[in-house]
């Protein structure tokens, strides 16, 4: 089974579950290495109330070392941190890279101008909202954040669907620009698997896009997003057999931010 590097911990403030438990639920679904990868601090703090705060740290490798303790020498653990992108967090995103020996580090795009377009209670918005437009910001942002060589994993890359908004017309026009700044950055992308229990009812990304991908030769990596133990590798046989539809024949770890490529 591929490595599922994109997994979170009570640190963030609505996932549970102990180290113990991930690990045991990793090894028992077959995992080549599993991953965690909790939402990074945001300054000022609170930023909101779905990450981890920088005092929360020390804490999270202490998790994971508790992860990997338990492990031992029977599945390999991985460390890093998903990031919020915005158009001036880069230096921020710079500094968190240098706090630790991260394995990877995923990027993701959760926010257009303030508006949190992933959280439940804040769709009210997509009533007034030009759909069309909503679309061209955030592949928009996406491609900025590829563009800044500063991620190995770009997460959930059509997450803006996740509410089910689609503008009409060929999607293309949006995945094509972003395929090319995502394959000219050099970073992987994810198959996120938990998109099947959103209402777009769809993995992120796309199968369109995903096919895009595989021919851009953008690599891959398959996660679960897993908030909970019995979330870790939810979907995975499903994951394998689309990103085997797509032209995909290996998925990719990563260790020290070094890319691994594993057979599919």
């Amino acid at each position: 089974m591929p490595a599922s590097l994109h997994n979170h911990t009570p640190l963030c403030g609505h996932a549970e579950g102990t180290p113990e438990a991930y690990v045991d639920a990793a090894i028992a679904a077959g995992l080549d290495a599993f991953g965690v990868s909790e939402h990074a601090p945001v300054l000022p703090e609170p930023f909101d109330d779905w990450r981890m705060r920088m005092a929360d740290l020390p804490a999270y490798l202490d998790w994971v070392d508790r992860a990997r303790d338990h492990a031992a020498d029977r599945i390999r653990v991985r460390c890093g941190l998903e990031c919020d992108w915005f158009d001036d967090s880069a230096a921020w995103i710079e500094t968190l890279a240098g706090k630790h020996d991260w394995d990877h580090l995923i990027g993701a795009v959760h926010y257009l101008d303030g508006w949190n377009f992933d959280h439940p209670e804040q769709q009210a918005a997509w009533s007034s909202a030009d759909v069309s437009d909503v679309w061209t910001r955030y592949w928009r942002t996406v491609a900025r954040m590829a563009d800044s060589g500063l991620f190995d994993i770009i997460a959930h890359p059509d997450l803006i669907k996740k509410f089910g908004h689609h503008p009409s017309g060929d999607l293309n026009r949006w995945y094509e620009p972003t395929i090319d700044a995502i394959a000219a950055s050099g970073c992987a992308i994810e198959l996120n698997t938990a998109g099947w229990e959103k209402p777009c009812a769809e993995a992120y990304p796309s199968p369109t896009f995903l096919e895009l991908a595989c021919s851009a030769g953008i690599p891959l990596v398959i996660s679960s997003d897993g908030h909970a133990p019995h979330e870790v590798a939810r979907g995975f046989p499903r994951g394998i057999e689309v990103a085997r539809a797509a032209g995909y024949r290996e998925t990719c770890d990563f260790e020290g931010r070094r890319r691994v490529a594993l057979p599919l």
